[in-house]
């Protein structure tokens, strides 16, 4: 349907582009210029404006306002690229969100300089945060997919992050969940309860939290005549996961009093919106449990543990966890039938007494 915008005029210049331009209301003689076309996204909001008397501007964006070839200018392009691929379902929005907090960094302190940062300057910005370590080598990291970014582009020759080392040794990152953590969790959170369906859920599916906020019935199904449950993990690379849907999860499924599209749903009767928000929650049923310093994380982690003290093959594990490459070797199992090794490994879980 045809959108009449009382007022407008449309006039073709010799140059044969076209001049927008609208007369004010209550004032005829008064024409004011459009600086945008009605395909705009800010058209309209600028045309009713133009119509009351008042001359606005499309908003310039991040990239707009940077200095040209500053470090401003290319952080910008970078994350407009990254909100493209989010859009386009190639990357995590989580990444974006993380991508987006080192840029933030980055550009307060040198958003207006030359984008031909010298490395020393680098190193000077992860020393900044020497007293977070993790923190301080995820800030050179974005900065390094940065610069790579732009290099493969043609927009800079060099990537001044490459070369600079790590500062945080690690602590092996979340704490696997021991026998007794999920005794304790459980005995605090009853069958029936949200807390109880979560960590049934991330035990038998070993998902991550990331997945668990939308994993419902709709990824139930029937392999085999066995119930088992199928999707594709949303973290980028990951392989397709299909795997028996054992009595212990099923039962939790069909106990929880509100039933909905996901299996967990927040206080309000609706899916987590993030999984920042299901992964604080779970902390807090996790402190009330007594279990300070417990993740999400760790009971996929946990679940791996378990399985490889069952017996099960590194293969197996592989295609419960969704990887696509053995952390010890270049071996791939695109070919191999993850069916069955998903349905034996997870066989060794069902006398596990829950």
């Amino acid at each position: 349907m045809k959108v009449r915008y009382p007022g407008l005029l449309a006039e073709k210049l010799p140059s044969g582009k076209i001049r927008y331009r609208v007369r004010v209301e209550g004032d005829k003689a008064r024409r004011i210029p459009l600086s945008v076309a009605p395909d705009h996204p800010q058209f309209v909001e600028i045309y009713r404006a133009a119509r009351a008397g008042v001359i606005l501007t499309p908003e310039a964006t991040p990239e707009e306002r940077a200095i040209r070839y500053s470090i401003g200018w290319i952080a910008a392009k970078h994350l407009a690229a990254m909100e493209r691929d989010v859009a386009a379902g190639a990357t995590s929005p989580l990444t974006l969100k993380k991508r987006t907090g080192v840029m933030k960094v980055l550009t307060e302190r040198y958003g207006d300089y030359a984008m031909a940062m010298p490395q020393p300057k680098l190193i000077e910005l992860r020393d900044e945060f020497i007293a977070t370590p993790a923190r301080a080598d995820s800030i050179i990291e974005g900065i390094r997919s940065m610069y790579r970014w732009a290099c493969e582009r043609g927009l800079c020759d060099v990537n001044p992050a490459v070369g600079i080392s790590r500062i945080d040794p690690g602590k092996g990152g979340a704490v696997p969940w021991s026998p007794d953590d999920l005794q304790k969790f459980r005995a605090k959170h009853p069958a029936g309860t949200t807390p109880h369906l979560c960590l049934t859920l991330l035990m038998f599916t070993a998902c991550r939290i990331g997945d668990a906020i939308w994993l419902g019935r709709e990824h139930e199904t029937k392999v085999q005549g066995v119930q088992a449950l199928r999707w594709q993990p949303s973290k980028r690379g990951s392989a397709e996961v299909t795997i028996p849907m054992l009595p212990p999860l099923f039962r939790a499924t069909r106990a929880a009093s509100a039933q909905g599209k996901t299996y967990l749903l927040n206080a309000k009767g609706r899916p987590f919106s993030t999984p920042d928000s299901l992964g604080n929650m779970f902390r807090r049923w996790c402190d009330a449990a007594g279990l300070q310093g417990r993740s999400a994380h760790g009971v996929r982690k946990a679940a791996g543990h378990l399985l490889a003290q069952e017996g099960c093959s590194q293969y197996q594990i592989m295609t419960i966890h969704g990887h696509t490459q053995a952390q010890t070797s270049e071996i791939y199992t695109r070919g191999v039938d993850r069916w069955k090794m998903a349905r034996d490994a997870m066989t060794s879980l069902e006398g596990m007494e829950w």
